[in-house]
């Protein structure tokens, strides 16, 4: 894997709470004033922000949400497949690549609240995508999820929730 060292050292990427590595690369300097958010939302934020995020088939990203909608960009590697649970319970999964004639999409909109994972669909490899938060992103606003509690909330999803969280 010299070529994912190469990677994570090029583009200075750290690990991840969630899983993976990632390194932030825009942060809007003007911000928007916390009275003009939603209440959820602990102080201003920035009108957006962006990351790098790299994930190996030898890890997930676990379930987590955050507030904002996040778009999803597709850079390189393999296909990622993410796995989403809307706030009313709705389960879909989605892959992000460039192989439109298989369905793939170089792009998708996590809504704010959703839960989500994601996995690299190849074995050996790796996915580098981007990230845009609006507005942007702060660690306030991420939810790292336990099994048990997201397993409560959706019953029906339990498969899943168990293959893609790390705390019980």
């Amino acid at each position: 894997m010299n070529a994912l060292n190469e990677i994570i050292e090029e583009l200075d990427l750290a690990p991840h709470p969630e899983g993976g590595f990632f390194r932030e690369t825009y942060r809007s300097e003007g911000e928007i004033n916390s009275d003009s958010l939603e209440p959820e939302y602990s102080g201003n934020r920035a009108y957006s922000t962006c990351i790098y995020f790299l994930l190996t088939s030898a890890e997930f990203s676990a379930f987590h949400r955050i507030l904002q909608d996040e778009i999803w960009h597709f850079y390189d590697g393999s296909a990622i497949r993410l796995h989403m649970i809307s706030e009313s319970g709705e389960y879909t999964q989605h892959i992000i690549g460039r192989n439109f004639s298989s369905g793939e999409k170089p792009q998708l909109v996590v809504p704010g609240g959703s839960w989500f994972a994601a996995e690299v669909m190849d074995k050996d490899s790796y996915s580098l995508v981007g990230c845009t938060v609006a507005p942007g992103f702060n660690f306030d606003d991420f939810e790292l999820v336990s099994r048990s509690k997201l397993t409560s909330l959706f019953p029906e999803h339990e498969q899943i929730i168990a293959s893609f969280t790390r705390m019980v």
